[in-house]
């Protein structure tokens, strides 16, 4: 289990790093929300500023888990499961939920990323990474999502910048 370091996302390169002491550990890409970059609840925008890591949901349950809020469903995706829902905004594998540390910009009132519910998930391996398609979260392919399961944890600091 990896402790410590930081996840940079940055939307502008729709890439997410993991530093430890500065030293580049993990790198994948991934999509943010359609909407573009915004605090707001109900705004289907990613938001910006400092995060942390508030849980990590899902460890164990088979890659393509389906997960609906917060709890994984008797279903395993498949792209047929996806033609037979095509309205379902997919969120696959683990969940990292996020929580803001910024009072006023991403933490309590109408801005906060834990009561949007904002996390870093997995998708279908058919969606497109490297540009902005969510509905605010953070989406990457399952198998870089698992793999950053395992270096993170709650607590793990996550920076999100244009």
């Amino acid at each position: 289990m990896y402790h410590g370091g930081m996840l940079d996302i940055s939307i502008a390169d729709q890439r997410c790093r993991l530093y430890e002491r500065d030293k580049l550990i993990f790198e994948t890409a991934i999509s943010s929300a359609f909407n573009g970059v915004g605090q707001k609840k109900n705004s289907g925008c990613t938001p910006l500023g400092l995060h942390q890591i508030r849980a990590c949901i899902g460890a164990n349950k088979p890659e393509n888990t389906v997960f609906i809020g917060r709890r994984p469903t008797s279903e395993i995706y498949t792209p047929e499961l996806g033609l037979q829902f095509p309205e379902r905004d997919w969120i696959l594998t683990r969940i990292l939920w996020l929580s803001g540390l910024e009072l006023g910009k991403n933490r309590l009132a109408n801005v906060d990323t834990m009561q949007r519910y904002i996390y870093i998930h997995g998708c279908p391996d058919s969606l497109p990474m490297g540009e902005p398609l969510s509905h605010g979260c953070i989406r990457m392919h399952n198998k870089d999502l698992l793999a950053l399961f395992d270096l993170v944890e709650p607590g793990t600091q996550v920076m999100i910048h244009e």
